[in-house]
């Protein structure tokens, strides 16, 4: 692993104006309301907090993949409730169809006139339950509205306002009345996180708290849409050297060259894994990415874009499992050498 001294960054006058110093601790310091207020809801799992907060404040969309009942929605919904700004819920399910989460055109008999009904979309943070119960036809209607920020709906196209997250579970794809999703639509979300059984002790604690009422009946929000956007704009004035802009591209490039995966990850990777590593280094009161935080990203965010090849699954090596040893033995480029 690399160490942070090796890498702190020295700017050149031509590169772009960083952020100001003094803006890192007010984001660290909204960041943990927000984080501490999902975590009295969601308890044992600090990582995927930090990961889902990592997402809202990179301009990501976040997938959370596990088995029913371990909380997928409830950290959906502790997140969007502890953001005073717009939230919907849309529920997946095979007969969704793609008007109900863009929208539709609607005849108004008074005026004589169509007029627009906006659909779930239509959020600052939208929570899309069980995203692979529903039809591919359906699951697509997200594609535009996750790259462009917009919807378009008879020929009009309609702005989504800023900050703008999906956050989508899914239930493992071997389970009953389930559609994998195409490459092309996890492509969209920036990473994936899997929230795993809880501890005994994590599970104990969950007894307690959620016993008589739902904790998520007194989560009241920490921030809203203004400041998130305000965060949001601090997390584009991180600095990423040249060097690290470099380690990150020859981490994607490993993916495509690799011959455990026959599909590698794409150029939107690379710059979702940037964008991601700006986040995380701003989570930690820092105003440049280490090569740390793209390696302690690199499996939430590229692993749910690969294709292991037929070899990798005969030997049981999942996705996750090639990038992490891709992170053990791509090199670190040295930061002081000059790029060209």
């Amino acid at each position: 692993m690399s160490t942070g001294p090796t890498f702190e960054p020295t700017r050149r006058p031509e590169e772009p104006r960083w952020a100001p110093a003094a803006d890192f601790p007010y984001l660290a310091q909204t960041a943990g309301r927000v984080r501490d207020a999902v975590q009295r809801v969601i308890e044992g799992k600090p990582d995927v907090v930090r990961t889902a907060l990592t997402v809202l404040l990179a301009e990501g969309h976040l997938l959370i993949e596990d088995v029913p009942g371990v909380g997928k929605t409830m950290l959906a919904k502790a997140l969007a409730r502890s953001i005073d700004c717009s939230v919907r819920r849309v529920q997946f399910t095979p007969d969704l169809l793609p008007s109900d989460v863009t929208g539709v055109s609607v005849y108004n008999q008074e005026t004589h006139d169509f007029e627009f009904r906006p659909g779930g979309i239509f959020a600052n943070i939208v929570v899309g339950d069980e995203i692979n119960r529903a039809s591919p036809k359906t699951q697509s209607a997200l594609l535009e509205c996750m790259e462009e920020r917009q919807v378009t709906v008879d020929g009009t196209t309609y702005h989504l306002e800023a900050p703008f997250m999906v956050i989508a579970t899914q239930n493992p794809i071997e389970m009953e009345g389930t559609y994998p999703l195409p490459e092309a639509q996890r492509d969209r979300f920036m990473a994936r996180v899997s929230m795993g059984y809880p501890s005994p002790q994590a599970e104990l604690e969950m007894l307690d708290a959620h016993g008589a009422a739902s904790p998520l009946d007194d989560l009241e929000p920490v921030t809203d849409a203004r400041e998130v956007a305000k965060l949001v704009d601090i997390v584009q004035g991180v600095y990423v050297s040249p060097a690290v802009k470099e380690y990150a591209i020859t981490l994607v490039t490993a993916t495509r060259n690799s011959p455990d995966l026959r599909l590698g990850a794409s150029p939107r990777a690379t710059l979702h894994l940037v964008r991601a590593a700006r986040a995380a280094a701003a989570l930690d009161d820092r105003e440049y990415v280490l090569p740390d935080d793209l390696q302690a990203l690199a499996v939430p965010v590229l692993a749910h874009r690969l294709l292991p090849a037929a070899e990798a699954q005969i030997a049981r090596r999942s996705a996750e499992q090639v990038v992490t040893d891709l992170v053990r033995t791509v090199p670190v480029p040295d930061p002081h050498r000059r790029s060209r």
